[in-house]
Protein backbone atom coordinates (compact mmCIF):
# COMPACT_ATOMS: atom_id res chain seq x y z
CA UNK A 1 0.00 0.00 0.00
CA UNK A 2 1.51 3.24 -1.37
CA UNK A 3 1.10 6.22 1.15
CA UNK A 4 2.80 9.55 0.87
CA UNK A 5 2.77 12.83 2.88
CA UNK A 6 1.11 16.25 0.68
CA UNK A 7 2.28 19.25 2.99
CA UNK A 8 1.58 23.18 2.70
CA UNK A 9 0.90 26.09 4.14
CA UNK A 10 -2.79 26.71 4.87
CA UNK A 11 -3.97 30.85 4.09
CA UNK A 12 -7.20 29.57 6.07
CA UNK A 13 -5.07 28.56 9.19
CA UNK A 14 -1.70 30.36 8.64
CA UNK A 15 0.40 26.81 9.47
CA UNK A 16 1.97 24.15 7.80
CA UNK A 17 -0.75 21.22 7.32
CA UNK A 18 -0.25 17.74 6.36
CA UNK A 19 -2.58 15.30 4.56
CA UNK A 20 -1.86 11.95 4.45
CA UNK A 21 -2.65 9.89 1.01
CA UNK A 22 -3.00 6.07 0.85
CA UNK A 23 -3.77 4.97 -2.28
CA UNK A 24 -3.70 6.32 -6.22
CA UNK A 25 -7.50 5.83 -7.21
CA UNK A 26 -10.72 5.13 -6.49
CA UNK A 27 -13.41 7.03 -4.60
CA UNK A 28 -12.29 9.39 -2.29
CA UNK A 29 -12.73 9.18 1.42
CA UNK A 30 -11.95 12.35 4.11
CA UNK A 31 -10.62 10.84 7.16
CA UNK A 32 -11.50 13.21 9.69
CA UNK A 33 -8.89 12.54 13.14
CA UNK A 34 -10.25 11.70 16.90
CA UNK A 35 -9.76 14.36 19.15
CA UNK A 36 -5.77 13.93 19.56
CA UNK A 37 -5.13 12.08 16.74
CA UNK A 38 -3.62 13.84 13.02
CA UNK A 39 -3.11 12.75 9.81
CA UNK A 40 -0.90 9.55 10.67
CA UNK A 41 -4.30 8.35 12.82
CA UNK A 42 -5.33 5.67 11.34
CA UNK A 43 -2.15 4.34 10.27
CA UNK A 44 -0.67 4.61 13.56
CA UNK A 45 -3.60 2.66 14.97
CA UNK A 46 -3.09 -0.08 12.20
CA UNK A 47 -6.52 0.30 10.37
CA UNK A 48 -5.02 1.01 6.73
CA UNK A 49 -4.18 -2.41 7.11
CA UNK A 50 -7.80 -3.54 7.41
CA UNK A 51 -8.49 -1.28 4.28
CA UNK A 52 -5.39 -2.37 2.66
CA UNK A 53 -7.48 -4.22 -0.45
CA UNK A 54 -9.67 -1.78 -1.05
CA UNK A 55 -6.79 0.81 -1.51
CA UNK A 56 -4.80 -1.46 -3.69
CA UNK A 57 -7.21 -2.41 -6.06
CA UNK A 58 -8.02 0.98 -6.42
CA UNK A 59 -11.63 1.17 -4.97
CA UNK A 60 -11.04 3.89 -2.50
CA UNK A 61 -8.05 6.60 -1.94
CA UNK A 62 -8.13 8.21 1.67
CA UNK A 63 -7.32 11.51 2.61
CA UNK A 64 -6.15 11.63 6.24
CA UNK A 65 -6.93 15.27 7.65
CA UNK A 66 -4.67 16.64 10.09
CA UNK A 67 -5.23 17.79 13.61
CA UNK A 68 -7.68 20.24 14.59
CA UNK A 69 -9.40 19.95 18.02
CA UNK A 70 -6.75 20.64 19.73
CA UNK A 71 -6.96 24.06 19.18
CA UNK A 72 -10.69 24.17 18.64
CA UNK A 73 -12.48 21.76 21.29
CA UNK A 74 -10.09 20.78 23.40
CA UNK A 75 -8.04 24.15 24.77
CA UNK A 76 -10.60 25.10 27.25
CA UNK A 77 -7.83 27.86 28.37
CA UNK A 78 -9.02 29.80 25.62
CA UNK A 79 -12.85 31.66 24.74
CA UNK A 80 -15.52 29.21 23.42
CA UNK A 81 -16.35 31.33 21.08
CA UNK A 82 -12.86 32.01 19.64
CA UNK A 83 -12.41 28.14 19.56
CA UNK A 84 -15.28 28.24 16.90
CA UNK A 85 -13.95 30.51 14.72
CA UNK A 86 -10.65 28.79 14.60
CA UNK A 87 -13.07 26.06 13.69
CA UNK A 88 -14.68 27.46 11.03
CA UNK A 89 -11.20 28.37 9.97
CA UNK A 90 -10.47 24.64 9.77
CA UNK A 91 -13.46 23.81 7.67
CA UNK A 92 -12.50 26.77 5.23
CA UNK A 93 -9.13 24.75 4.63
CA UNK A 94 -11.44 22.21 4.04
CA UNK A 95 -13.48 23.74 1.48
CA UNK A 96 -11.03 25.89 -0.14
CA UNK A 97 -7.62 24.12 -0.05
CA UNK A 98 -8.22 20.28 0.78
CA UNK A 99 -11.28 19.63 -1.66
CA UNK A 100 -10.08 21.31 -4.73
CA UNK A 101 -6.71 19.42 -3.95
CA UNK A 102 -8.46 16.25 -4.00
CA UNK A 103 -10.11 17.20 -7.35
CA UNK A 104 -6.44 17.39 -9.52
CA UNK A 105 -5.60 14.28 -7.83
CA UNK A 106 -8.77 12.17 -7.97
CA UNK A 107 -11.32 12.79 -11.16
CA UNK A 108 -13.52 11.08 -8.93
CA UNK A 109 -16.23 13.42 -7.92
CA UNK A 110 -18.20 11.63 -5.29
CA UNK A 111 -16.88 12.25 -1.95
CA UNK A 112 -17.05 10.11 1.01
CA UNK A 113 -16.33 11.42 4.66
CA UNK A 114 -15.60 9.60 7.33
CA UNK A 115 -13.96 9.85 11.39
CA UNK A 116 -13.90 7.65 14.75
CA UNK A 117 -15.22 9.77 18.01
CA UNK A 118 -15.03 13.37 17.76
CA UNK A 119 -13.80 12.56 14.08
CA UNK A 120 -17.20 11.15 13.00
CA UNK A 121 -18.62 14.66 14.04
CA UNK A 122 -16.80 16.26 11.81
CA UNK A 123 -17.50 14.20 9.17
CA UNK A 124 -21.31 14.33 10.00
CA UNK A 125 -21.40 18.11 10.08
CA UNK A 126 -19.45 18.86 6.94
CA UNK A 127 -22.01 16.70 5.15
CA UNK A 128 -24.87 18.84 7.03
CA UNK A 129 -23.13 22.29 6.01
CA UNK A 130 -21.91 21.45 2.59
CA UNK A 131 -24.14 18.29 1.20
CA UNK A 132 -23.34 19.06 -2.29
CA UNK A 133 -19.64 18.62 -1.68
CA UNK A 134 -20.14 15.63 0.13
CA UNK A 135 -22.06 12.74 -0.73
CA UNK A 136 -21.54 10.21 2.31
CA UNK A 137 -20.88 10.19 5.22
CA UNK A 138 -19.88 6.95 7.75
CA UNK A 139 -19.46 8.44 11.03
CA UNK A 140 -18.16 5.97 13.87
CA UNK A 141 -18.74 5.55 16.85
CA UNK A 142 -19.12 9.80 17.11
CA UNK A 143 -20.85 12.21 19.56
CA UNK A 144 -22.48 15.30 18.02
CA UNK A 145 -23.36 17.63 20.78
CA UNK A 146 -20.58 19.77 21.64
CA UNK A 147 -21.72 21.43 24.35
CA UNK A 148 -19.39 18.95 26.12
CA UNK A 149 -16.58 20.68 25.37
CA UNK A 150 -18.21 24.43 24.67
CA UNK A 151 -20.65 24.54 27.98
CA UNK A 152 -23.69 26.53 27.76
CA UNK A 153 -22.28 29.90 25.63
CA UNK A 154 -24.17 31.58 23.57
CA UNK A 155 -23.06 32.07 20.45
CA UNK A 156 -23.72 31.71 16.48
CA UNK A 157 -20.30 30.27 16.06
CA UNK A 158 -21.47 27.60 18.23
CA UNK A 159 -24.93 27.02 17.46
CA UNK A 160 -24.00 26.10 13.83
CA UNK A 161 -21.58 23.69 14.29
CA UNK A 162 -24.13 22.03 17.01
CA UNK A 163 -26.11 19.71 14.82
CA UNK A 164 -28.43 18.36 17.75
CA UNK A 165 -28.95 22.60 18.46
CA UNK A 166 -29.64 24.00 14.41
CA UNK A 167 -30.62 20.81 12.97
CA UNK A 168 -34.29 20.73 14.48
CA UNK A 169 -34.47 24.28 13.47
CA UNK A 170 -33.59 24.13 9.93
CA UNK A 171 -37.00 24.88 7.74
CA UNK A 172 -35.06 25.19 4.25
CA UNK A 173 -36.49 22.97 2.27
CA UNK A 174 -34.34 22.98 -0.51
CA UNK A 175 -31.22 22.79 2.05
CA UNK A 176 -32.75 19.91 3.67
CA UNK A 177 -33.60 17.96 0.01
CA UNK A 178 -29.70 18.29 -0.50
CA UNK A 179 -29.24 17.25 2.52
CA UNK A 180 -31.47 14.07 2.21
CA UNK A 181 -29.27 12.99 -1.50
CA UNK A 182 -26.87 11.90 0.95
CA UNK A 183 -25.93 8.63 1.76
CA UNK A 184 -25.81 8.90 5.60
CA UNK A 185 -24.76 6.00 8.04
CA UNK A 186 -24.10 6.30 11.64
CA UNK A 187 -22.25 3.20 13.08
CA UNK A 188 -21.76 2.03 16.49
CA UNK A 189 -20.72 -1.48 18.10
CA UNK A 190 -22.65 -3.59 20.85
CA UNK A 191 -20.99 -2.25 23.59
CA UNK A 192 -20.00 1.60 22.14
CA UNK A 193 -20.17 3.82 25.20
CA UNK A 194 -21.38 6.63 22.32
CA UNK A 195 -24.41 4.64 21.25
CA UNK A 196 -27.26 6.63 22.92
CA UNK A 197 -25.05 9.89 21.91
CA UNK A 198 -25.42 8.83 18.25
CA UNK A 199 -29.11 7.44 18.87
CA UNK A 200 -29.86 10.79 19.78
CA UNK A 201 -28.46 12.01 16.51
CA UNK A 202 -30.33 9.97 14.48
CA UNK A 203 -33.51 10.55 16.52
CA UNK A 204 -32.96 14.40 15.44
CA UNK A 205 -32.94 13.53 11.81
CA UNK A 206 -35.72 11.45 11.62
CA UNK A 207 -37.30 14.54 13.56
CA UNK A 208 -36.39 16.30 10.00
CA UNK A 209 -37.31 13.61 7.80
CA UNK A 210 -34.16 12.99 7.03
CA UNK A 211 -32.76 9.42 5.51
CA UNK A 212 -30.22 7.92 6.85
CA UNK A 213 -29.31 4.31 8.78
CA UNK A 214 -28.06 4.17 12.10
CA UNK A 215 -26.56 0.45 12.70
CA UNK A 216 -25.22 -1.47 15.56
CA UNK A 217 -22.56 -4.08 15.53
CA UNK A 218 -23.71 -7.02 17.35
CA UNK A 219 -19.51 -7.20 18.39
CA UNK A 220 -18.16 -6.02 21.44
CA UNK A 221 -14.87 -4.52 21.33
CA UNK A 222 -12.74 -2.64 24.36
CA UNK A 223 -10.86 -0.35 22.27
CA UNK A 224 -12.88 1.34 19.09
CA UNK A 225 -9.27 0.82 16.81
CA UNK A 226 -9.97 -2.77 17.12
CA UNK A 227 -13.51 -3.02 15.09
CA UNK A 228 -13.75 0.51 13.48
CA UNK A 229 -11.78 -0.32 10.54
CA UNK A 230 -13.86 -3.32 9.53
CA UNK A 231 -17.03 -1.06 10.51
CA UNK A 232 -15.75 1.32 7.60
CA UNK A 233 -14.55 -0.67 5.31
CA UNK A 234 -18.09 -2.83 4.82
CA UNK A 235 -19.78 0.55 4.29
CA UNK A 236 -17.61 1.54 1.95
CA UNK A 237 -19.43 0.51 -0.82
Amino acid sequence: MKTRIKSWKSPSLGREMNLLIAGEEGTPVVVFPSAFGNNSEWKDHGALDALEEQIDLGYNQLFCLDTFAEECFMNDTVDPVKRMVRFNHYQDYIMDEVLPYISEENSNPFIITTGVALGAYAALLMALKFPTNFHKVISLSGYFDIREHMGDVLDDHIYFNNPVEFIPNLNDDKLLGLINSVDIRLLNYKNDPTREKTRKMSDILWLKFIEHEHYVWEEEAENMWDIAPNMLKDNLF
